[in-house]
C-alpha cells in the first residue's frame, strides 16, 4: 500500500480537513478521557462491541481540536477499516511516519488507536511511543482481559482505564429526545418516562439500537457480529453451535443462579467446555457473573453465580420474550446501572446474598470490610404474598451482615415501611435509575 493511499484512508477518519460525526456527547465518559488525556499516561477504553467508545474518541479528539491542538496533531486511526492490509508494528510504524510525512504536526502529538487488539504485537509499539514521548496514546478494545493483560504486563503503573457500557437509563432518555431540567421535571413528566423505561427494558441500550427504527434486526446483526469477530475468530473455537447454545441459554436466564456442572448436564457439554467458553463471553462483556456474599473465599467459589447480559434487548432478540420476564429484565437493569457506578467507585463490590433456608436477596453493596446496602428487585411487590416473601429475606440479611439500609426497587410502588424493626425503602425503577445517575456522576 502506497503512502497516498494510506492518507486517503486515514483522511476519512481524522478532522484534518473536514468535520466528522461525533454523536451525542456522552459526558460522563467524555469528562473522564479528557481529564486522563491530561496525564502522561497511556488511556485504555474497553467495553462491549458498538457500547460507543468510537464516538467517544472521536468527541474527544473533537475537544482536543476545539481548545488548543491542532487538527494535524490528532491522529485517529480504526484498524477494522477493511482496507487497511495484514496488521503488524512494521506497518504501523509506516502507517504513524506517512502522518508525520504528510501533516508535519508542531507540539503535541495525540493518537487514538481504535480496536488496537487487531494488530499484532500492538502493545509493544505502544511502550515504545510511550517511554520516548512521542505521543499521548488512547487505545480502545473490546476484550478485557487482552487489554488488561498486555498493557497490565508492559507499562505497569502508567495506563488508567475507562469502561464504556451501554447508555444509562438518563443517557437513554437523552437519546430518546428527552431533557429532564430538574427533579421537579422529572416527576411532571413521570407517565412518559414510565413509556420509555418499558422501551430501554424492551429493546435495550445500544446507542445505535436506540435511535434506530430497525432494533430487533440490529440486535440480531449485531449479536452475529459479536460472535463471528469476538468470539468464533479472536479464540478460534472450532465448535460455533456449542458456543450459540451456551449464549442463548445465558440470554434466555438472566438473573438466576447457574452452575457449570448444571449447564452442562442440560445442554450436553462437557462442564470444561462450559467454564472456558463462560470466560470468554464475559471477556467481550456478553454476560457478567455475580458471586455470593460469604467472607470465606472457598464458599464465594463453590456458590453458584447469577448471570446477568450486557443488554436486555439482547436477551429479547435472543432468548426470551419481555412480557414474561420484565422482573427478571428490571433486576438486570438494575445490575448493569451497579457496574456503571463501580466505574466511578472502584472500591465498591457487589454480591448476591443467600442463605440455607433459601431466603436470597439480590444485591449486597459492600464497602471495605462493611456491607453499606441491600437491594432486592420486586417487580409486582403489590402482591401481599410476594411482598412478605422479599421483605422476609431482606429484614434476614439485614440482621446476618448489619446492613446499614435496605431498599426494594419495584415497577411503581413507593413508600417507606418498619418491617420487624427494619426500615425498608421501596421506590420505583425509573426513579431509582434516575436518581442513582445523578449521584454516580457528582
Amino acid at each position: 500500500m502506497s503512502k497516498d493511499e494510506l492518507i486517503e484512508i486515514l483522511q476519512d477518519w481524522n478532522f484534518w480537513r473536514k468535520e466528522l460525526e461525533t454523536g451525542i456527547p456522552r459526558q460522563a465518559y467524555l469528562a473522564r478521557v479528557k481529564q486522563f488525556l491530561e496525564t502522561n499516561q497511556v488511556l485504555t477504553i474497553t467495553g462491549p462491541r458498538r457500547a460507543g467508545k468510537s464516538f467517544i474518541m472521536r468527541q474527544a479528539a473533537q475537544a482536543l481540536t476545539q481548545h488548543g491542538a491542532g487538527k494535524n496533531n490528532v491522529l485517529i486511526v480504526n484498524f477494522e477499516d477493511p482496507r487497511f492490509p495484514e496488521l503488524n508494528t512494521k506497518w504501523l510504524e509506516r502507517l504513524y511516519e506517512t502522518y508525520l510525512e504528510f501533516l508535519a504536526p508542531k507540539g503535541q502529538v495525540y493518537l487514538f488507536l481504535d480496536e488496537v487488539q487487531e494488530v499484532d504485537g500492538w502493545e509493544r509499539w505502544v511502550r515504545y511511543m510511550h517511554e520516548l514521548k512521542k505521543a499521548r496514546l488512547v487505545v480502545s478494545g473490546s476484550n478485557a482481559k487482552l487489554l488488561s493483560r498486555e498493557l497490565g504486563t508492559l507499562l505497569t503503573g502508567r495506563h488508567l482505564d475507562v469502561t464504556v457500557l451501554l447508555l444509562s437509563f438518563g443517557e437513554f432518555l437523552e437519546f430518546s429526545g428527552m431533557t429532564l431540567k430538574d427533579r421537579l421535571d422529572m416527576l411532571n413528566q413521570r407517565v412518559a418516562i414510565q413509556g420509555l423505561l418499558r422501551k430501554y427494558l424492551e429493546h435495550g441500550a445500544f446507542p445505535e439500537v436506540s435511535l434506530s427504527e430497525q432494533k430487533k434486526a440490529l440486535l440480531l446483526n449485531y449479536f452475529e457480529d459479536l460472535v463471528t469477530k469476538d468470539l468464533l475468530r479472536r479464540f478460534r473455537i472450532r465448535k460455533p453451535q456449542e458456543l450459540k447454545a451456551l449464549i442463548k441459554y445465558y440470554l434466555s436466564h438472566v438473573a438466576t443462579l447457574s452452575t457449570f456442572n448444571a449447564i452442562a448436564r442440560s445442554l450436553k457439554l462437557s462442564a470444561l467446555t462450559v467454564e472456558k467458553f463462560s470466560g470468554y463471553l464475559e471477556q467481550v462483556y456478553l454476560v457478567f457473573f455475580l458471586r455470593r456474599f460469604s467472607f470465606k473465599v472457598r464458599e464465594q467459589e463453590k456458590s453458584p453465580r447469577k448471570v446477568y447480559a450486557i443488554d436486555t434487548g439482547l436477551s429479547n432478540a435472543v432468548g426470551f420474550r419481555f412480557l414474561e420476564n420484565a422482573g427478571r429484565l428490571a433486576e438486570n437493569a438494575v445490575f448493569l446501572q451497579l457496574k456503571r457506578r463501580q466505574a466511578f467507585e472502584p472500591e465498591l463490590e457487589v454480591y448476591y446474598w443467600k442463605d440455607v433456608q433459601h431466603r436470597e436477596v439480590d444485591f449486597v453493596l459492600k464497602r471495605g470490610t462493611r456491607v453499606r446496602e441491600l437491594i432486592q428487585v420486586c417487580w409486582q411487590v403489590e402482591e401481599a404474598s410476594t411482598k412478605e416473601r422479599e421483605t422476609r429475606s431482606l429484614v434476614k440479611a439485614m440482621g446476618e451482615l448489619k446492613a446499614g439500609s435496605a431498599l426494594v426497587i419495584t415497577e411503581d410502588y413507593e413508600a417507606e415501611e418498619t418491617v420487624k424493626e427494619q426500615r425498608i425503602r421501596f421506590v420505583p425503577l425509573w426513579k431509582w435509575l434516575l436518581d442513582h445517575e445523578e449521584r454516580d456522576e457528582t
